[in-house]
């Protein structure tokens, strides 16, 4: 059972957080990578809630299973761009910040940085800041998977 009902008790943080998601989506960062950075933060922080609703929202939007089942381990698979993993690269860096010394080594970034413009590298930055939020904020108060829907 959820804790908090975060929409109703916080209503201006919710929606200035809604506001960071609708910059994203508009941003220029493809639809499949925003879904597959939001999945693979999502995995890392445990967020049932999140993991659930953007594998089904990536689903809805023409993802393959091959894709969605393997993001976990996708430096293994072969089914991502060089530009999607540049992304889930600089996704885990940014989200496992306590992980290491140097967080966001510089060849992560530099990897990002070939595959995006400074303006898209930007947005796809916020977009892993926003899911760690919201990541916090599902587990923090016990989002039921599914609730949403």
């Amino acid at each position: 059972m959820t804790r908090l009902d975060m929409m109703k008790l916080a209503p201006e943080g919710y929606q200035a957080l809604q506001g960071v998601e609708r910059f994203v989506r508009h941003s220029g960062v493809p639809q499949p990578t925003l879904e597959l950075v939001k999945i693979r933060a999502s995995q890392i922080n445990g967020c049932s809630f999140c993991l659930d609703m953007h594998s089904r929202d990536a689903k809805k939007a023409g993802e393959t299973d091959e894709r969605l089942f393997a993001v976990a381990a996708w430096r293994e698979a072969p089914f991502y761009t060089e530009a999607e993993r540049a992304a889930l690269a600089l996704t885990e860096a940014a989200t496992r910040l306590s992980d290491r010394p140097d967080p966001v080594p510089d060849d992560v970034w530099a990897k990002a940085a070939e595959h995006y413009d400074e303006e898209t590298l930007a947005a796809l930055v916020m977009a892993i800041a926003a899911i760690n939020a919201w990541n916090r904020i599902g587990v923090a108060t016990q989002l039921t998977p599914g609730s949403r829907r």
